[in-house]
């Protein structure tokens, strides 16, 4: 490609709209580039098989210890949940709101310190980044075991918050690296099915350690926390063996392969590549950015039913009138359910390369779920109602946070616009954890209640979002289509500065 690029060598990028055939695509030849890698040979022509062999090879590479570790992550900061009725309420005197202050307490520095954490992530490097602060926050873990009082309790708990906080977004940024975007939703489904089999260990784990109880004068609240906090600072120490960087330093593949992955993902937004560099702009960009802000709505609206039912499912479950041990185990059903929903909606959503229908599906079953429980049904229809739920937020959150990653263009747009998208919308969890009060235990119908609200405000927004996306998609088809004509021109270097706004970028819905 000549250094002046055309509107209609814009235009034959692969783009996303309702009807591709719709979408101008005339023929063109571009230019190869690496991503900044001229060291790298240039990227060979693979087959539809050879590139699925690549990509599984990645896979098996990145997505099992990557699962691990949010695993890990997802059962420390929600098996205070399960510790709740093992006598953490009894042994440290947690009277009227105290644990639902320690609930919030995590949320505030963990929403906070996301963003912060994702600006840093590519100058400390992933493989060292994502382990270090999984040793971080398996020894806070570990240490909140042995905490006497509810100040240390909570002072843990915002300690959890804070070394927490650079793990999700940094991966799905980390993700987004390495896969073109309609590969994501399946990855980054992979990966917070570690958060869906979290909720089914923490109640099979909190069940075995009960027995504990008692050992070295330790309740079994103490044991949940210490044996789980080992657990991950041993998964801290592994991924730093198994964790690469970036696509162009990753020596498991060879060097075509790597070419061919830099390549591939460097034209997945636009024809002439992305920006890789930082400019104060991007944050400016991200934070005028209406798409930004009417996705932290749609994540709220998933998040905050998603952490009222990790935290307080056990709760609820024995408000039915079961036993503590009971109650546990009856938690492990509806996540396996969900774990099986979230792959399926995953592939599905990337076979078809669309977002939205998963995410309405998902509000869909949390809204029936929500509204069984807040009735007086039957124990046997309200525990149903919980498999909707924990099905329906998990395996909609996926879905919520690739959209979004889709629709923004330049390595650190995507970056600020995730962790602020994940940030602020965690907020949501901060809420959630203080509408399941105690005194309005076995039904909590405010609770209950609350949830619907965030579920209606998805209802609204999304389809509004779903429209605007279809508009915009449809006037830079006419856009194209009338500077072709006019013979309107743009440099590559224009083009990559547009970003998401550039004429050949369409939006996925």
């Amino acid at each position: 490609m000549s250094e002046k690029g055309s509107i209609e060598k814009i235009a034959a990028v692969s783009t996303v709209s309702d009807t591709d055939a719709e979408t101008p695509k005339p023929k063109v030849t571009r230019e190869v580039a690496y991503g900044g890698e001229e060291t790298l040979p240039p990227p060979p022509d693979l087959t539809e098989a050879q590139e699925a062999a690549l990509y599984h090879k990645i896979d098996m590479r990145l997505m099992p210890i990557l699962t691990l570790m949010y695993l890990c992550s997802f059962l420390d900061r929600g098996n205070i949940g399960n510790a709740k009725l093992q006598g953490l309420l009894t042994q440290l005197n947690l009277t009227g709101d105290k644990y639902n202050i320690a609930l919030t307490m995590y949320f505030v520095p963990y929403c906070l310190f996301e963003c912060p954490a994702n600006l840093v992530l590519k100058k400390f490097r992933p493989s060292r980044w994502l382990p270090g602060i999984t040793l971080v926050w398996g020894t806070i873990m570990t240490l909140m075991g042995l905490v006497k009082n509810y100040p240390q309790l909570v002072g843990t708990r915002i300690c959890l918050g804070v070394a927490e906080a650079g793990l999700f977004p940094g991966v799905v940024y980390y993700l987004s690296l390495w896969y073109p975007r309609h590969m994501l939703q399946y990855r980054v489904g992979v990966f917070f099915g570690g958060a869906t089999l979290a909720g089914a260990f923490s109640g099979l784990l909190a069940f075995g350690i009960s027995f504990m109880s008692g050992t070295a004068g330790l309740l079994g609240w103490s044991w949940i926390f210490i044996i789980e906090g080992m657990l991950t600072f041993v998964v801290g120490v592994i991924s730093f063996f198994i964790l690469v960087d970036f696509p162009h330093t990753a020596e498991f593949l060879t060097p075509e392969e790597r070419a061919y992955v830099v390549h591939r993902k460097k034209y997945d937004n636009s024809s002439v590549g992305e920006e890789e560099h930082f400019e104060m702009r991007h944050i400016w960009e991200t934070l005028l950015d209406w798409q930004v802000w009417v996705h932290i709505l749609i994540y709220m609206s998933i998040i905050a039913p998603l952490y009222g039912i990790s935290l307080f499912l056990p709760s609820i479950i024995n408000g039915f009138g079961f036993s503590t041990p009971v109650s546990q185990l009856l938690t492990v059903p509806p996540y396996v359910f969900a774990t099986a929903t979230l792959l399926v909606w995953a592939v599905w959503s990337d076979r078809i390369k669309k977002r939205y229908p998963f995410v309405l599906a998902g509000l869909t079953f949390i809204l029936v779920g929500f509204a069984i429980n807040i009735s007086p049904a039957s124990i046997g229809v309200k525990y149903f109602g919980t498999f909707l739920i924990v099905a329906g937020s998990y395996a909609g959150f996926p879905g919520v946070v690739a959209w979004l990653g889709n629709n923004l263009a330049g390595h650190y747009k995507r970056g600020v616009g995730m962790a602020l998208h994940i940030g602020i919308g965690n907020f949501g969890g901060a809420i959630a954890s203080n509408i399941y009060r105690t005194q309005d235990a076995p039904r909590y119908i405010l609770g209950h209640g609350i949830e619907l609200m965030f579920v209606g405000i998805g209802f609204v927004v999304l389809p509004l979002t779903v429209v605007a996306y279809k508009r915009i998609n449809s006037r830079r088809d006419a856009a194209v289509r009338d500077a072709n004509e006019k013979g309107i021109t743009y440099t590559p270097e224009e083009i990559r500065r547009m970003g998401d706004r550039a004429p050949d970028f369409r939006y996925t819905l």
